[in-house]
């Protein structure tokens, strides 16, 4: 056995790769190991047309709590190849697997772990119940077993329902290059000439995948000729007559939602074939293993350390399916501004639907108030919103504590109102520093997390009527408003790619605590006084609860809305900006305070 440093010999002694040979009949396989030996093995198998080297960053994570062991598949890389094309079948396939786990953990099965092709194949001794004792759990990426494949195609065409018939038209146009591979001779030269070499610029252009130190390697137009063998000796045989083909051990697949090749249908009815299984859906593309390593590596050791014996994580729960409580059931909800009014009720309303929620408030005795009457699946917290550093401090201490948050609401908001000419430069950065910054601060902080979380999420940024409704007397706080309005258009753009969706809510009038602490510029402490009065007995006249907004939120989560006006007046308001603007600059002169 010999050593060889990686990219960063000077980092963690797991980063340093120890390389063996393993013999499995007539290949010779590259074997590369990383981590303790004395922890679980994870077993990472690539797929076509890959090498190890597409495992770089999944295992350099992993290592640091397993003993992570990779190997080239026979014809790729640095392993050898089998004579002919028989050499291909999937039952020796199979054998190269197990004779590396027997060879880098003879005494422990092993966690199993593969993509595409590398997928394909390890569903051979997944459910060969002769070796499948040797695997203690499989983790399957963008390759379905081609048994089941089989049987989904049939169930399909027995019952040509129109769902059915949509989803097999997806799969058959996905699986173009199945067709392509199939042709005799096109292939391998197309692979040596064409393809080979410029793969990297081809992940680039058509995945969105930047050239990786070592993949892809400069073997894979050879490798890729090669393997195009994979196809043309397995799939035809096993997609006419599939065999029933069950496992044992805990299974988990993840399913990149934006693969181009393997669509999300493939995953449906496989529970058929699993008693323990668990469904997890990541934001990326075919590539997941390259373009998001840290995704894919939470994944797999989350799930790896539940089989080990610890408790599911939430997302986990959220995999394995089953009866739920209730339509939020496992998925935390994060609320600023929770400790009353439209917050309160928000909270309230997620926890009713079976979520857990994070209660913030700067009140921090408001925020345990209002978690205490929801009960134990609440948590309150103080925060500031307007204090960058505390948000950061603040959403650190929220992932540690209960994980990464799956809905965001970011609520937290204070009134002003009065002249433009009354209002200070101290005002306006109040109004802006929670109203706007407060909103910026939690898409930040908590839109970074989501995204390299890789399972999606939802954003609420509460605006106001006011975003698209001009007043004489509400100039600041208008202007904070439309600022969030606009805000939630551009961060929607950019976390789109990330399967994260948000939505801004523009409530109008609404009976809540707010003009009781709304501050009215130009006027003393008696007229202050006396102007928050009058606006509280106006709202609560107006008879228009936070019970009702935090109904609308909820329906902008399930619906992905964009932007949601809540009250009879607000959508009266965007029509009236969209349709007729100079109405709305008319009546934008009339003094609200008076």
């Amino acid at each position: 056995m010999t050593s060889v440093p990686l990219r960063f010999p000077e980092e963690a002694s797991q980063l340093v790769v120890r390389r063996r040979t393993v013999r499995s009949g007539e290949v010779d396989l590259a074997v590369f190991e990383q981590g303790d030996p004395t922890d679980p093995t994870i077993l990472l198998v690539h797929g076509f047309p890959d090498t190890h080297r597409l495992w770089d960053g999944v295992a350099d994570l992993l290592a640091e709590n397993f003993h992570v062991v990779r190997y080239d598949v026979r014809g790729a890389g640095d392993s050898t190849a089998p004579r002919d094309r028989s050499g291909y079948r999937a039952e020796l396939l199979s054998d190269d697997v197990i004779a590396v786990a027997d060879a880098v953990s003879p005494r422990e099965p092993v966690h199993l772990v593969a993509h595409d092709w590398g997928s394909i194949q390890c569903w051979e001794p997944v459910t060969d119940h002769a070796v499948s004792h040797r695997i203690k759990s499989y983790t399957s990426i963008s390759g379905p077993s081609m048994d089941h494949v089989g049987h989904w195609i049939r169930q399909r065409l027995r019952k040509p329902t129109p769902a059915h018939l949509r989803q097999l038209a997806a799969q058959l146009t996905h699986s173009w290059y199945v067709y392509l591979h199939q042709i005799p001779v096109l292939p391998e030269l197309l692979w040596r000439t064409v393809i080979g070499p410029n793969w990297a610029k081809l992940l680039e252009k058509v995945e969105g995948i930047r050239h990786a130190p070592g993949h892809p390697v400069p073997t894979i137009g050879a490798d890729a000729a090669r393997g195009v063998q994979l196809y043309r000796v397995n799939m035809i045989n096993r997609l006419r007559a599939p065999r029933r083909r069950t496992a044992d051990m805990p299974v988990q697949i993840l399913i990149p939602t934006r693969d181009k090749y393997v669509s999300p249908g493939l995953a449906e009815g496989v529970e058929e074939w699993i008693g323990k299984l668990w469904r997890r859906t990541l934001v990326a593309g075919h590539w997941a293993p390259v373009s998001h390593p840290d995704a894919v590596a939470r994944m797999v050791e989350e799930f790896i350390d539940h089989v080990e014996g610890r408790p599911m994580t939430r997302s986990l729960q959220r995999a394995r399916g089953g009866p739920a409580e209730g339509e939020f059931t496992n998925q935390l909800v994060v609320i600023t501004g929770a400790g009353r009014g439209i917050g309160q009720a928000t909270a309230r309303a997620f926890a009713h639907l079976g979520a857990e929620v994070v209660v913030a408030d700067l009140d921090l005795d408001a925020a345990r108030q209002t978690a205490a009457s929801i009960g134990p699946a609440a948590y309150p917290y103080q925060m500031d919103v307007a204090d960058e550093d505390a948000m950061r401090r603040f959403a650190d201490d929220v992932a540690a504590e209960h994980g990464v948050p799956d809905i965001v609401v970011n609520n937290a908001g204070i009134g002003m109102a009065g002249a433009f000419l009354d209002t200070t430069t101290a005002d306006w950065r109040r109004v802006l520093d929670v109203n706007l910054l407060g909103v910026v601060h939690g898409c930040q902080v908590f839109g970074a997390m989501m995204a390299e979380h890789g399972e999606g999420g939802h954003i609420v940024n509460l605006a106001s009527a006011a975003a698209y409704t001009p007043s004489r007397t509400m100039s600041a706080y208008a202007t904070s408003k439309a600022a969030v309005l606009m805000l939630s258009d551009c961060v929607r753009a950019e976390l789109a790619d990330s399967g994260i969706g948000v939505s801004a809510i523009c409530p109008g009038i609404v009976a809540t605590d707010i003009t009781n602490t709304t501050k009215f510029t130009g006027a003393d402490d008696v007229e202050q006084q006396r102007l928050r009065q009058k606006a509280t007995k106006a709202y609560a006249r107006r008879g228009f609860g936070p019970e009702k907004v935090a109904a609308d939120i909820v329906d902008a989560v399930r619906s992905g809305a964009a932007v949601v006006p809540v009250t009879p007046e607000a959508k009266i308001a965007r029509f009236g900006s969209r349709f007729a603007p100079g109405l709305m600059r008319a009546a934008a002169r009339w003094d609200v305070t008076r």
